[in-house]
């Protein structure tokens, strides 16, 4: 699920214009997976502008408080989801936590970091959602707490398969801010993106694996 189309355009047209998401059919971009890729996402780069910053911030709050009243804590997912967690916390006044990408080596060790209570109602911020293999570790780190999870909200998903299946196998509701989807009709309308590069990125949206061979 996402927000209004409005709204979606809108980010979707703010990630553009800052390279927050980088869109080259040419000259492909490498995961961490070793995979290549048409589009590049930091969402990191958008806390360097305070109006994106705030527009992601109160479209977090207009979501979660329209779908689930008001939670018992905000939790993010490390790292993207740290600062936006923390800010979405302090608009709605309450406690955050976050979930690291592993448990710490020394001292005391944590998997997450600050307090969590069991029975506790959350709702996770990310980032991104890619396959959705981190979100979820994070889910299910903070339901080992005896946390309710109530959904995560994302600022971004490509919109896979994969992290669709996983979302519903883990029980866990995704919404997202802006999707792959919306960002093709608004680089297409801005001109960011030709024909023939759009028709590539829905390629690769089909099928990443075969497409990254392709262009390798």
């Amino acid at each position: 699920m996402k927000s209004n189309d409005q709204s979606t355009l809108a980010l979707a047209g703010f990630l553009l214009q800052i390279k927050a998401i980088k869109l080259n059919t040419a000259k492909p971009f490498t995961w961490a997976s070793g995979l290549k890729s048409p589009i590049y996402c930091d969402n990191r780069i958008t806390l360097s502008y305070p109006k994106i910053r705030t527009h992601i911030r109160q479209e977090f709050v207009r979501l979660i408080l329209e779908k689930y009243d008001k939670p018992d804590l905000i939790a993010g997912v490390a790292t993207g989801g740290i600062a936006q967690g923390a800010l979405v916390a302090q608009e709605l006044g309450l406690p955050f936590a976050y979930v690291r990408s592993e448990q710490k080596s020394h001292g005391l060790t944590n998997l997450i970091e600050g307090v969590v209570e069991a029975g506790q109602s959350v709702v996770v911020i990310e980032d991104l959602v890619s396959t959705g293999g981190s979100s979820l570790k994070a889910v299910e780190a903070l339901r080992e707490k005896g946390a309710n999870i109530k959904g995560m909200m994302a600022i971004f998903t490509y919109g896979m398969k994969a992290a669709t299946e996983s979302f519903q196998k883990a029980n866990c509701e995704l919404t997202t801010l802006t999707d792959f989807e919306t960002l093709l009709q608004k680089a297409s309308e801005e001109n960011y993106i030709t024909e023939s590069d759009f028709e590539s990125l829905l390629d690769w949206k089909q099928d990443p694996k075969s497409w990254s061979e392709k262009h390798t």
